[in-house]
């Protein structure tokens, strides 16, 4: 690599990092509460301490945006957050109400760290589940979730993270992205087509009702 690259290199990490350099010294003035060379010139040493002691790895965005995908995920997070305190606040007026919660580990399908980061938020956002823990390295979620009494509440709660992700990943995830969400959830789909096939109680002939002939 010759030493022009190797400036062009540096000067691209340089600007990268511009932005989250920008944010801390906004945020160690804001703290201050003044504007002074002193907190200015603290800040600006702080953030680079701290963005070189404590390295994270570089948020990747994938250049794509669709606007409608967007704004079905702005109305449906709307909806859930609705539905969800509704049932919430009546849970908590029910004096018969026995909690039952779990803490639920799901699959996520994409592996970006934008993804996962705005899939947490948004699931934590909705009144009865909030996310606990991450597993960066395996895409994992663990979230704990309110009312799950039996495995179709388990599954339900996990359909709905995976919702949220699909949502998030159509309205700014990379094509190849979109593409594997939208193969997850044809593949979900049949799944529940067969499972609702093999369900007895879709065959009531071959169960024989009391009194008639067995």
């Amino acid at each position: 690599m010759t030493h022009a690259h190797i400036e062009s290199s540096r000067w691209r990490l340089v600007w990268r990092q511009l932005p989250l350099l920008v944010a801390l010294v906004l945020v160690w003035v804001f703290l201050w509460d003044q504007v002074t060379v002193l907190t200015v010139v603290t800040g600006v040493l702080l953030a680079i301490g701290v963005t070189r002691a404590l390295y994270l790895p570089p948020v990747l965005f994938s250049g794509r945006f669709n606007v409608w995908r967007a704004l079905l995920l702005g109305l449906r997070m709307m909806f859930d957050v609705t539905v969800a305190s509704l049932q919430v606040a009546v849970l908590a007026m029910n004096p018969r109400w026995q909690p039952m919660n779990s803490i639920i580990a799901v699959q996520l399908l994409t592996r970006s760290d934008l993804v996962t980061t705005l899939t947490a938020e948004a699931i934590s956002v909705v009144p009865g589940t909030v996310v606990v823990d991450i597993d960066r390295e395996r895409g994992l979620l663990y979230l704990h979730a309110l009312g799950t009494r039996t495995e179709a509440d388990l599954d339900r709660t996990r359909d709905a993270v995976l919702g949220t992700e699909e949502r998030i990943v159509l309205a700014m995830g990379t094509r190849d992205q979109a593409a594997s969400v939208r193969a997850a959830r044809r593949e979900r789909r049949a799944r529940g087509e067969l499972a609702s096939l093999d369900d007895p109680l879709d065959h009531p002939l071959d169960h024989p009702q009391d009194g008639g002939p067995s």
